[in-house]
C-alpha cells in the first residue's frame, strides 16, 4: 500500500504566517498605545509577509489592511484625546 504524504508548507511561507499574525497583533496595541511608533512598524512587517507570499497570501493582505486602519485610527483617538503619538 502506498501512503501519500500531506504536502507541507515551504519554511517561507510558515515564516510569513507568523509576521502576518505579529503585524495583526501590533497594528491593534498601536490603537491605544503610540501609535506613531508602532503602526508603522505593522505596516512594514505585513508588506513583508505579503512580499513572502506563499500560502498565507490572505492572511497578509488582511494584516496590511488592519495595520494601516489601525494606524488611522490609532491617530485619530490620540490627536482627540490629546495622548502621546510617539
Amino acid at each position: 500500500m502506498a501512503v501519500e504524504r500531506a504536502p507541507r508548507d515551504r519554511p517561507g511561507e510558515t515564516v510569513a504566517g507568523f509576521l502576518a499574525m505579529a503585524a495583526i497583533v501590533v497594528g491593534l496595541v498601536a490603537l491605544v498605545y503610540r501609535p506613531a511608533r508602532l503602526a508603522p512598524v505593522a505596516i512594514v512587517v505585513a508588506l513583508i509577509a505579503n512580499g513572502i507570499g506563499g500560502k498565507h497570501v490572505r492572511l497578509a493582505a488582511f494584516a496590511l489592511v488592519v495595520a494601516t486602519l489601525c494606524f488611522v485610527a490609532g491617530m485619530t483617538l490620540a490627536v482627540t484625546f490629546e495622548e502621546p503619538l510617539f
